[in-house]
């Protein structure tokens, strides 16, 4: 399982965010709350969903900690962030490089994935971790946890 690589323009997103951990995961209350509200942004871009994980600066894969908090977004990309619906803040994803991998299968089987993009892909590639945010679009093909979803998971790399 190779990547494509992306040089991703800087993207303005509006959506909703949490604090939470790998062990308290708090992703389909987040959802709950953006999902019946979606509509309320306007000049949205396309249909895509992005979930987003913005990692603290010594958050390190490596020795993976699943009590160190992130900040989750849910959320979708905008042409401008001029008019914010109440209870929802902009957030500028930065440009760059990523790794942009396809997943296939049920949400709730991707940890085996996850592992292999940083325990094996990763440490083997020409490329190191960028402390950017992490994201996956969830598109048309995207139907939650059913066998047959798919997904593309952008991981922010640099040339080593």
């Amino acid at each position: 399982m190779e990547p494509r690589f992306e040089m991703l323009p800087p993207k303005v997103l509006v959506g909703q965010h949490l604090t939470m951990t790998y062990a308290s995961n708090r992703t389909a209350e987040l959802w709950g709350r953006f999902m019946p509200r979606r509509r309320e942004v306007t000049q949205t871009v396309d249909g895509n969903f992005y979930s987003l994980q913005v990692l603290g600066d010594d958050f390190d894969f490596q020795k993976f900690d699943p009590l160190k908090d992130f900040e989750k977004w849910a959320a979708v990309e905008v042409s401008s962030a001029g008019d914010i619906p109440d209870g929802m803040d902009a957030f500028l994803l930065q440009g760059g490089l990523y790794a942009v991998f396809t997943y296939k299968g049920a949400a709730s089987q991707g940890a085996k994935f996850f592992q292999y993009i940083f325990g094996t892909w990763l440490p083997s590639s020409e490329y190191l971790l960028d402390k950017r945010p992490h994201f996956e679009i969830l598109g048309e093909k995207y139907r939650n946890d059913h066998p047959d979803s798919e997904e593309e998971v952008w991981i922010p790399v640099r040339p080593r």
